[in-house]
């Protein structure tokens, strides 16, 4: 294709043109659309020209066509479309198909989309609709659809049986259930089936494992767990049966050690359970802890009792114990004190009285009560009792042996020591008779001397015969013999049997004296046996002897018998009252003595009885109490032992004294602690106490004395930091340690870091309220604290990057607009080109420039003349450049910037009068038009250019291009009208020529002929370059569009931060909780008014926007003059007065009443100029004068010299006034009357920009009438009427019409309370969604809300809120956010408004696009309301009111798109081109 456009470069006749034509479209028929013909001359240039237009629009539809492929095809941008608005015919038809075809592909496609979303979210309740705005969908959309619903259908189907098995198996415990799928095959089969085995499988392992683990729960340890499984499930079998397994060998182990210690008596058994650990470990030791601890403690006090039962009374219980165990050993070792006590005074008793003699020793035991008390009382009255008998006997004994016959023991007597006394009273009987009859043979005998004499003594038997037999022998011996039996009587009588008869004696004499004698001995041996037995018995405690005397029969067998049965009575009734001591000792209360006794013994068994009854009684209730105060907690019983007395009522009273008093004990010190735990440190323990219960009582009155001083000095920290304010307190709580200093210390650690993070935090917004956006919050901080110190400086580095950002941004717009305001009206190039380098050069800080200018010549030669310097140290060097000459040409060649860094010395030098230098950065800057390069300007500076530097370049290239293309259109447009003037001049001179030849006239026709189409030619030039002007304009309008939406997305990402960033420092400054000092308080208004001055910086920005975008419009509607006026006065009388300055308003007579007109830019238009006068007027006054204009009186304005009646309206202040120079310029945008005004007064040199152009649109106008250093007289002139049906048109509304609230403005008071917002009332319990990507406002909105009793839930996109819906079908009111990603809040609204349930559902856009056509957008997808961010509390409050509350209850909300509940109160909105405050925009 380059052989053919070289070979047609210069076509010099039809053919070549033709040969090229077709060559080029050879390549067009191949595809080829880069090909393109070179311009020419004639009617070929205007074939050429079309040729290449009709190539240039396929390239550019065929690039179109793939660009909509790649962003729908492969992007997945299904929202983009071919442009079709500068399309004509087959062009505009062909791209309307294309976006037809992606229309009709993107729809079936998105609501399957939606659907397949839904699935994947988990909503099997989304079916495709087959009928998409009316249409069925066809073919393989619809069997796709078709096969879409009906997955989701099987879905649907087999989620639920599923879901119902679960609930059964996992929830319920129904185990046996089995899913049902019908009409499913395939994968769903497959997984139904799955689901069914798994819940069999589950159904039979939980029941095995059931069955299993209720027979362990039943004791049965037999069962094992026999079902198969596998993984877990398998796992869990083999430990319940290996926990079987070692229950069992546990169990077993227990059992035996149990049988071995407490049946068999096997002390010091251990259990062996091997394997386990865990708790089967712990048991098994604590088991063998026990039976070892068991052990040593039985032992100890079996060693004990069997010395005790041995007579040895120094053994004591050593072993450690507790519990009963060591109540037992207690009470083992007390009885054997008490006993050895007891065996010391018996033996000394039985010292006393039996072995030396002396009657009347009493035993005194100290300190013993029950049975050793009776058992030393017993001993005390047997030692009584044997000594007044054996004294009485005594006496009757020595009366015989003083030959006293007529004493008789008369001391009462039982048992053998009775018999001893019949015994001897009868022998004393018998020796009476005897004696009588002795005397009576010793008188016959003796005196009388009558031998042979026989004494009668009947009755007698045994020595008392024989004495009797040997009276009756006594012969001349019987003295000697009487003597010597005599002796021997009484050493008997004496108890003396070692004596014997050793008189000579024969016959009876020799028998009485062998008799005696023998009795003697056998009296000897008796008394011998007996001593034996008593000593065994009764010293030596050896019970079971029995007396042995050989040979003896009658009285003295009986007397051993006696004997012997005493002992085996007595050794049977001891060793039984022993059995049950012993049990007694040992804890066994269960025992009795059982022994049949008689006498003192019953009563000692009776007694013994009933002292083991009281103490069983005793250790039950002592049981009972200590169960029920020590382990169940039941303070206040008390031991109930009826029928004790002496020691067992005394400790009965002991114990119930111990229980009374650690129940009071206990309960008051139950009370205190109760009353900490709830808060009240008043209490204290009173109740008396002593040892470690004093010591608890003492500790505990410490704590609370402790913790109310810890509590007084927090709360006092808290209130001076959390209340009044008052950072940097500290607790200092005396005399604390451990946690309560370690409290303390915390405490005042958090009160430290509190104060430094508050300080820092209030530091950074003092600098951000003065406009210092350079500090940031650095302190080290954690959770909420972080958060909160994360976003002021995240807000901060976003103000500072706004604020940059704006700065660059306005003196960008600024500059370009100024630059192109001078652009206009040039027509010389000389001049622009010198104006641009002018203006240029020292606003980017470049110190040289040239301006190179394109130039052309016929033969289509093009070259770059150099056109305009500025600094150039050699203007006529390097004049003309070549294409790709140099740096110059290359630029113009590629139509690229270039640009140039550390330039080398000697490349370019820059000198003034004082010296010369190198510049080091240089931009080569090519000026385009289409794509024609119309120039190349140089900059060289000695700085390095910014980024904002290029940007502006970039920008400002274009603009000159189009001036630069304009004026050479003008020119060329000139040049063929004078040249048409020239050829009618000479076509008049041949007309008249005409008349005189014919000749002359064909060749002056044929001429004519040539320039006609000469002119036609000129005239399609002329065409081009209009049509050149034309795309330029549409690529302004374009910019202009970028522009705008920029400014838009500048403005909603502004707004976004702005709306928490207002709301929380509203809610703040409200301090509702009343926990901010007032100095906090102020804070939060100041960061409340630097919110709001910024957001009406961004308002200004959008008007002005709006206002040169032209897409402002006028909304005329009738106009209560007098109100309006009454409100400006109100509004601003009081800022005045606050200045000190006096303020009037003055209506001139003739004024009408009513104007027709827009209001609300009426009003924008009049605040502006009286706001600029009381800002700009320190001392005098201010004035609105109002008068009506004269008819004959005109105007530059059009509209306003057309109209039929006018008003002019004169702000005239006695301020600093505008100086002469700068008239001109201050209703230029960012303008003012001289640098110091905006750091003096502030401002953005906005307001008489907009007030210019919105008196403009009314028809009317605003200009400066005088001013000066006495003030300014600014008047604003505007038609009574605007007509309705002329340029003027009002623009309505879909939205309902919500009143507009006046501006929050500057917190100057107690802000509203939330309490006192009327609409707040009828909001509470009210449900709200908030449906916003962005967290900070999602946070604010909520805290905000909540204050007044709304319930507010949350999504953070356009799926979840729909979601959120559907789970909450009680939500009152949406909260809408446009911008999200994935669904954004049209789309979300559209989707929400095709669900039957929620049509009438009050969908509230808050959002930060308060554009027009944003808003627009979002009633068609079906608002009921409009909000823009940061949004006002209280408006927002009333629209949520109006829609969830009164009417809105009785069933007459209207619907999204039509008259809402506010419309009752024919409120006029903001018009559509201002930011929306309600429910218009």
């Amino acid at each position: 294709m380059t052989d053919t456009v070289s070979r047609t470069a210069n076509p010099t006749d039809e053919s070549d043109l033709l040969r090229s034509l077709a060559d080029a479209l050879g390549a067009v028929e191949l595809g080829d659309f880069s090909v393109r013909l070179p311009r020419g001359e004639g009617l070929a240039g205007e074939v050429v020209d079309r040729f290449n237009a009709v190539v240039e629009q396929a390239d550019r539809q065929t690039r179109d066509l793939a660009l909509i492929a790649r962003a729908v095809g492969q992007e997945g941008s299904w929202n983009h479309r071919l442009v079709i608005e500068h399309l004509d015919g087959g062009w505009s038809e062909g791209a309307a198909s294309v976006n037809r075809l992606v229309e009709d592909l993107v729809r079936p496609t998105t609501e399957l989309g939606r659907v397949l979303e839904a699935v994947a979210a988990g909503d099997l309740s989304q079916e495709a609709a087959l009928e998409i705005e009316g249409k069925q969908l066809r073919g393989e959309f619809r069997r796709l659809g078709e096969t879409v619903n009906q997955m989701v259908g099987l879905l649907r189907s087999f989620a639920g049986e599923v879901t119902r098995v679960a609930r059964e198996v996992g929830t319920e415990g129904q185990l046996g259930g089995q899913a049902d799928v019908q009409g499913v095959s395939g994968t769903w089969r497959s997984l139904t089936d799955a689901v069914n085995l798994m819940a069999s499988n589950l159904t039979e392992q939980v029941r095995s494992i059931s069955t299993v683990t209720q027979a362990i729960a039943s004791g049965d340890l037999n069962q094992k767990i026999t079902v198969k499984a596998s993984g877990e499930v398998a796992e869990l079998a083999d430990t319940i049966n290996s926990l079987n397994s070692t229950l069992q060998v546990f169990a077993g182990e227990v059992t035996r050690v149990a049988r071995e210690v407490g049946t068999e008596g096997r002390l010091g058994g251990q259990a062996d359970v091997p394997g386990v650990s865990g708790t089967w470990k712990d048991l098994t030791e604590s088991v063998n802890d026990m039976a070892s601890s068991l052990t040593d403690q039985v032992r100890d006090i079996a060693k004990v009792t069997g010395a005790v039962a041995r007579g040895d009374l120094n053994q004591k219980i050593a072993v450690p114990a507790q519990g009963e165990i060591l109540e037992l050993k207690t009470t083992v070792n007390t009885m054997v004190d008490q006993l050895s006590n007891f065996a010391d005074e018996v033996t000394r008793v039985a010292r006393e009285v039996g072995t030396d003699g002396r009657l009347g020793g009493q035993a005194q035991v100290f300190g013993v009560s029950g049975t050793w008390r009776d058992l030393t009382q017993n001993v005390n009255q047997l030692a009584a009792n044997l000594t007044e008998q054996v004294r009485n006997i005594a006496k009757v004994t020595s009366a015989v042996a003083a030959g006293d016959l007529s004493q008789k023991i008369t001391v009462d007597a039982k048992g053998e020591v009775a018999e001893v006394k019949t015994t001897v009273n009868t022998m004393v009987d018998q020796l009476s008779r005897f004696a009588d009859e002795v005397t009576r043979v010793a008188r016959e005998v003796g005196s009388q001397g009558r031998l042979g004499g026989q004494a009668d003594v009947p009755g007698v038997s045994g020595t008392w015969k024989d004495l009797t037999e040997n009276v009756n022998l006594m012969a001349a011996n019987l003295t000697a013999q009487v003597r010597n039996i005599s002796s021997v009587a009484s050493a008997v009588a004496a108890g003396d049997l070692n004596r014997q008869i050793t008189v000579d004696a024969q016959g009876e004499m020799l028998e009485l004296k062998s008799t005696l004698n023998s009795m003697v001995a056998q009296l000897s041996q008796f008394a011998d046996e007996v001593t034996r037995v008593a000593r065994e018995v009764g010293t030596d405690g050896k019970l079971g002897g029995q007396a042995n005397v050989q040979g003896v029969s009658g009285i003295w067998e009986a007397l051993t018998d006696n004997v012997n049965s005493m002992a085996s009575n007595l050794t049977s009734q001891v060793r039984n009252i022993s059995s049950v001591a012993t049990a007694v000792a040992r804890g066994d209360l269960n025992r009795q003595i059982t022994v049949d006794a008689q006498g003192e013994m019953l009563e000692l068994k009776s007694t013994l009885n009933s002292m083991v009854d009281r103490l069983s009684s005793f250790a039950d209730e002592v049981t009972r109490v200590a169960r029920e105060v020590g382990t169940e907690g039941q303070l206040g019983g008390q031991a109930n032992v009826p029928g004790v007395s002496g020691t067992w009522k005394d400790l009965t009273d002991n114990v119930n004294s111990m229980a009374s008093n650690l129940t009071s004990q206990v309960r008051d010190i139950a009370k205190v602690t109760t009353a900490v735990a709830k808060g009240d440190l008043n209490q204290k323990i009173t109740v008396d106490a002593q040892g470690e219960i004093l010591e608890l009582k003492t500790t505990v009155n410490t704590m609370v004395d402790q913790l109310s001083s810890f509590a007084t000095e927090v709360t006092r920290v808290a209130r001076e930091v959390g209340v009044e304010g008052n950072l940097g307190g500290q607790a200092e709580v005396a005399g604390v340690s451990g946690t309560w200093l370690a409290l303390t210390r915390n405490v005042n650690s958090l009160a430290a870091t509190l104060t430094l993070q508050l300080r820092a935090i209030a530091n950074v917004a003092h600098a951000v309220a003065r406009g210092d956006l350079t500090q940031s919050v650095d302190f080290e901080a954690a959770g909420e604290i972080a958060d909160l110190t994360e976003s002021i400086n995240q807000m901060i580095t976003a103000l500072r990057d706004k604020t940059r950002q704006n700065t660059d941004a306005d003196w960008l717009n600024s500059n370009l607009a100024r630059i192109s305001s001078l652009l206009q009206g040039r027509r010389g190039v000389e001049e622009v080109t010198r104006m641009v380098l002018d203006e240029v050069t020292p606003l980017i800080d470049a110190q040289t420039s040239t301006f190179y200018v394109r130039h052309e010549d016929v033969s289509g030669h093009v070259t770059y003349r150099l056109n305009a310097v500025y600094g150039h140290p050699s203007p006529g060097e390097k004049k003309v450049i070549e294409d790709n000459e140099g740096m110059v040409g290359q630029a113009a060649a590629s139509k690229r910037t270039i640009h140039l860094h550390d330039i080398p010395e000697g490349y370019l030098e820059i000198s003034s009068g004082l010296g010369q230098a190198t510049p080091t950065d240089l931009i080569i800057l090519p000026v385009q038009f289409g794509d024609k390069v119309r120039g190349v300007i140089e900059f060289a500076s000695f700085n390095t250019y910014s980024g904002l530097h290029k940007r502006f370049l970039d920008a400002l290239a274009p603009n000159v291009g189009v001036t630069l293309a304009t004026i050479e259109g003008n020119a060329r447009t000139e040049v063929l009208l004078r040249e048409s003037q020239r050829m009618a001049q000479e076509l008049r001179a041949q007309s008249n020529r005409l008349q005189e030849t014919n000749v002359e006239l064909e060749e002056k026709a044929q001429l004519l002929s040539a320039q006609n189409r000469a002119i036609e030619l000129k005239n399609d030039e002329v065409e081009t370059a209009r049509k050149d002007i034309e795309e330029k304009a549409e690529q302004l309008a374009q910019a202009s569009k970028y522009k705008s939406e920029f400014l838009a997305n500048v403005s909603h990402e502004l707004r976004t931060p702005l709306n928490s960033l207002l709301l929380l420092a509203r809610l703040l400054s409200e301090n509702s909780d009343g926990n901010l000092s007032d100095r906090q308080i102020e804070f939060a208004r100041t960061i409340y008014n630097a919110g709001t001055d910024l957001l009406t910086l961004i308002d200004d920005i959008l008007d002005l926007s709006k206002i040169e975008a032209g897409r402002m419009d006028v909304s005329v509607h009738p106009v209560d003059l007098a109100e309006i006026l009454g409100d400006i006065e109100a509004a601003f009388r009081p800022q005045a007065e606050d200045k000190g300055l006096e303020f009037a308003v003055d209506v001139g007579t003739g004024v009408p009443q009513l104007m027709q007109t827009d209001g609300q830019k009426f009003q924008q238009v009049l605040r502006n100029l009286l706001s600029n006068a009381v800002k700009f007027t320190r001392v005098g006054s201010v004035t609105l004068a109002v008068r009506r204009v004269p008819a004959d009186l005109r105007f530059d304005a059009p509209h306003l010299n057309a109209a039929a009646e006018r008003i002019s309206f004169s702000v005239i202040d006695t301020g600093i006034g505008v100086a002469e120079s700068k008239k001109a310029i201050i209703f230029e945008p960012f303008q003012q009357a001289d640098g110091t005004t905006r750091r003096t007064f502030g401002g953005t040199g906005l307001g008489l920009s907009i007030s210019k152009s919105l008196s403009l649109m009314l028809g009317g106008d605003v200009y400066i009438e005088h001013t000066g250093d006495a003030g300014s007289k600014f008047t604003f002139v505007v038609p009574v009427e605007i007509d309705a049906d002329g340029d003027f048109a009002p623009v309505r509304s879909d939205l309902p019409l919500t009143p507009v609230a006046p501006s929050a403005g500057i917190l100057t008071g107690a802000p509203e309370t939330p309490s006192s917002s009327a609409a707040a009332q009828h909001l509470e319990g009210a449900t709200v969604l908030i449906v916003d990507d962005d967290i900070r406002n999602v946070f604010a909105l909520t805290a905000a809300l909540e204050l007044h009793g709304i319930d507010v839930h949350y999504a953070e996109n356009g799926a979840d809120g729909i979601d959120s819906l559907q789970q909450h079908p009680g939500i009152d009111i949406v909260l809408m956010d446009s911008m999200m990603p994935g669904m954004d809040g049209n789309e979300t609204t559209r989707v929400i408004r095709r669900m039957s349930q929620f049509k009438e559902l009050p969908i509230v856009f808050l959002t930060a696009q308060a554009l027009a056509e944003q808003r627009e957008k979002s009633v068609e997808a079906g608002a009921s309301a409009y909000l823009t961010k940061p949004v006002d509390l209280d408006l927002l409050l009333d629209t949520m009111s109006q829609w969830i509350g009164g009417d809105a209850e009785e069933g007459t909300r209207g619907d999204a798109h039509g008259p809402g509940p506010a419309e009752a109160d024919g409120a006029a909105g903001r018009d559509n081109g201002e930011p929306t405050d309600g429910g218009t925009a």
